[in-house]
């Protein structure tokens, strides 16, 4: 069975292919001792995703590699502060890095991991040619050793004052100074500690091996000369490049008194490891041999592969001096870096995103926020630090997104889609109707040449790595149709001149599937949301190939999509998405103060609002619904009330409110076995609590559900169920599956009914009214396992609610009370 595995990801793995460009992208390996915050993400991965699709889409034969950086101190570190080994560590901080790319929808074409045995072999095998080639010595160095832990430090384990007068902060690390960016050797530091016992160190002697630097210059330095022009190396790369050069290339050390690592294949250092700077770029290396065994075809063809790589600010000197050098010195013809592409900082609100120290917002957060993944990522994006430092703040992600997003991109595209998608008479039935002279119609055929000329110009910012430049092409050509639209005045078109009107919708909707293309490497579910609303096949390929004269193409908009071809404008459509994802008001001033301080002091601040919740609960009565009048808290009479359904609205199911929920958290209620204690994200600020009877038939997960919010509120056990999740069962309830929405569906959504209008529902149901008992009869699932008001199917924009099994009649008034927060439809 491994050996079919194997020979189909060996099938499946891509390699260079003559006659066309390969690219070949890395993005600096992410350190594995903690979450990536967002400065990571956009410095890294995010911006080299980017790339990638572009290529992908451009027809490039590109492969993406990236993985985790797990070998030296750091990694040591972080084990003993959690108390477990280095490969436990690695382990568990690579699953939530591979769940926090999956999440911001990074398309890897491989992500590894540098504890591989591949890195080993590739690794010594370079080793070896270093020595073979002489240049490697021996030296003897001073390093400081602690005597209380009785072990050399390593860099990261010592922290002392920079000495670099223009600097002197006072928590550089051993290996560099994260303020100044200049790389350090430990000895050098002032007042230096040992970050273990913060005991002073003193210097002791040991062996170690060195990369001669100095007698590699030669090669390098012609290597940089000509590369950082054929490939357009960014100016902050050439500038720290550079910086590094005029101090003097001196032998750089390549070995280290650690455990964890690559073991150095020599009988005199045999119990020493690499240097992990020495170690990990190779790690590109042996990611791509992971990928295919064939690596060498992308690693040693220079005259076919072009490398592009991306990082921060601080990683570039280990990429345009180190890791070169040391391919260099090997003697064989390795694929070299083309292009750089380095981001400056990502600050956060009045400091500095900080992985060590625990500030900002990570990757993990960015999730638990709700707010969708594109939106992440065009924010991030357009607040790319390419040529200096930007900063993120809570208040200017919210003006971007209403500004940008919603005002320019969701309107644009809302007002063609919505308009074509108009019953006949007032717009076109959904048909995309045909543009008989638009070339002799002058707003568009000037449209047309503003539109290509802003598409050879995000061609062009693209191939020079220019990310946010052409994201703000692509958002020029969305305004550039929002003025065409208003210039057009289409809606009097529609009346007066319908033959113009047609070209004008026509050549919209070619610019709204144009739009999806240029984007899709920025927002790649967003294009695929325009593909749904455009009704084109899902794995239809996205293109701007220059062989498939789709460039060309963009200069006549008009032609992209045929007439008569049948749009299928979903019910959510695309602005009133965006608008309900962009955070409000009280939500930004929600998050700023949620992210506020340290990942340490975040964790203080839950852990005494959950002891503070624990209390409560334990002094807590339990309700049983038959609390005396003058027991009861009273209303207060300031309280704004909400609007809602009138309390003698006919019962319809319009006053139920079901939304769309994602249980997020699930565990044993304390004091009964058989009940559930979810959390379950229903679109609001804080997620609710829900007391549910699945015990004995669901594991839960993380999930989405259909969630009846609008029940009043009741104790169980002493927890308080803040709603009730939607279930089917079997005659005998020995079978129990949930009602769950289609993938796609947006969490906090209401689930509608065909044929009702989206009315107010009650802000609570009245027990007396009886609302609920009266409308929870006609509530089943069909034989196509879809759920049902009647005939009714229970729908959200990305279409209907099912069961994922046959199930069948389900009315049992103790099962599907009320209080346990579950409710099961009948068939």
């Amino acid at each position: 069975m491994g050996d079919h595995r194997a020979a189909a990801a060996a099938a499946s793995a891509k390699l260079p292919i003559p006659g066309k460009r390969n690219i070949l992208i890395t993005s600096a390996l992410p350190y594995v001792n903690n979450v990536p915050h967002l400065g990571n993400i956009i410095g890294c991965v995010l911006s080299a995703d980017v790339f990638a699709r572009y290529c992908r889409i451009r027809g490039y034969n590109a492969i993406y590699i990236c993985g985790t950086d797990e070998y030296g101190t750091a990694t040591e570190t972080k084990a003993l502060e959690e108390g477990c080994s280095p490969k436990e560590i690695c382990d568990k901080y690579h699953a939530i890095h591979k769940e926090v790319y999956k999440w911001f929808n990074i398309s890897f074409d491989e992500f590894g991991r540098t504890s591989s045995p591949q890195q080993t072999e590739v690794c010594q095998a370079i080793f070896k040619k270093l020595l073979e080639n002489n240049w490697l010595s021996e030296n003897t160095m001073q390093q400081l050793y602690c005597d209380t832990c009785k072990r050399f430090l390593a860099d990261r384990l010592v922290e002392g004052i920079c000495p670099r007068p223009a600097c002197n902060y006072d928590s550089a690390r051993g290996d560099q100074c994260e303020k100044c960016g200049n790389l350090l050797n430990p000895t050098e530091l002032l007042e230096p500690k040992c970050k273990v016992c913060r005991n002073t160190p003193r210097i002791r002697d040991t062996n170690h091996l060195f990369l001669e630097l100095p007698l590699l210059k030669g090669k390098l330095e012609e290597y940089i000369n000509s590369m950082s022009v054929a490939g357009g190396w960014s100016q902050n790369a050439i500038q720290a490049t550079n910086a590094w050069l005029r101090e003097g290339l001196k032998p750089r050390c390549i070995t280290r008194d650690l455990k964890w690592g690559v073991p150095v294949p020599h009988e005199k250092f045999k119990d020493k490891v690499f240097y992990v700077w020495f170690d990990a770029p190779i790690g590109y290396v042996s990611i791509t041999s992971c990928h295919t065994p064939e690596w060498e075809k992308w690693w040693k063809n220079p005259e076919n592969v072009e490398l592009y790589q991306f990082m921060g600010k601080d990683n570039v000197p280990f990429h345009t001096v180190m890791f070169p050098s040391t391919l260099l010195g090997t003697g064989e013809s390795w694929t070299l870096m083309k292009t750089i592409s380095v981001t400056e900082y990502l600050n956060y609100e009045a400091g500095k995103f900080s992985k060590s120290k625990g500030v900002g917002v990570f990757g993990n957060d960015a999730k638990d926020t709700n707010i969708p993944v594109e939106v992440w990522r065009y924010y991030l994006l357009t607040n790319r630090p390419e040529v200096s430092d930007t900063l993120f703040t809570w208040a200017d992600l919210q003006a971007k997104l209403n500004s940008e997003l919603l005002s320019n991109l969701g309107n644009f595209i809302n007002r063609v889609l919505s308009f074509i998608a108009k019953d006949p008479g007032s717009g076109y039935g959904s048909v995309i109707p045909d543009a008989q002279g638009a070339d002799s119609h002058p707003l568009t055929k000037a449209l047309g040449d503003k539109v290509g000329n802003y598409v050879e110009q995000y061609i062009e910012a693209m191939e020079k790595v220019k990310l946010k430049q052409g994201l703000k092409l692509a958002m020029t050509i969305s305004g550039e149709g929002n003025a065409y639209l208003q210039e057009s005045q289409f809606w009097k078109l529609y009346k007066e001149d319908k033959p113009s009107c047609s070209v004008v919708m026509k050549t919209s909707t070619g610019l709204v599937y144009l739009l999806a293309c240029l984007l899709e490497p920025f927002m790649p579910s967003f294009s695929l949301e325009v593909l749904k609303q455009l009704n084109m096949p899902l794995d239809t390929q996205i293109s701007l190939s220059d062989e498939k004269c789709d460039v060309e193409r963009a200069k006549r908009p008009w032609e992209i999509l045929p007439a008569g071809h049948k749009i299928e404008l979903r019910h959510h459509c695309l602005k009133n998405w965006y608008s309900s994802c962009i955070p409000k008001d009280e939500e930004v001033e929600f998050y700023r103060e949620k992210f506020a301080g340290s990942q340490a002091d975040r964790i203080v601040k839950a852990e005494a609002e959950a002891k503070k919740v624990t209390e409560k609960l334990k002094e807590a009565k339990i309700s049983d619904g038959k609390t005396a009048k003058k027991d009861r808290p009273k209303k207060s009479s300031e309280a704004k009330p909400k609007a809602s359904a009138p309390a003698d609205a006919e019962i319809s199911i319009s006053r139920l409110d079901i939304r769309v929920g994602l249980i997020t958290k699930a565990q044993k209620h304390p004091d009964a076995d058989s009940l559930y204690v979810e959390e379950i994200d229903v679109g609001e600020l804080q997620p609710r609590t829900v007391v549910s009877g699945l015990v004995k038939y669901i594991p839960l997960e993380d999930m989405q559900v259909c969630v009846l919010c609008n029940l009043k509120p009741a104790a169980m056990r002493g927890i308080k169920s803040q709603a009730m999740v939607l279930a089917a069962s079997n005659n005998d309830h020995t079978k129990v599956e949930l009602v769950e929405p289609p993938q796609g569906a947006v969490v906090g959504e209401r689930v509608t009914f065909p044929g009702f209008e989206e009315g107010l529902p009650d802000d609570v149901l009245n027990p007396k009214k009886k609302v609920w008992e009266t409308l929870q009869v006609d509530l089943h699932t069909d034989t196509e396992l879809v759920a049902r008001y009647k005939n009714l199917p229970f729908t959200t924009s990305a279409g209907v609610c099912k069961n994922p099994i046959r199930l069948w009649n389900c009315l049992d008034e103790d099962f599907s009370g009320v209080h346990l927060g579950l409710s099961v439809l009948k068939v």
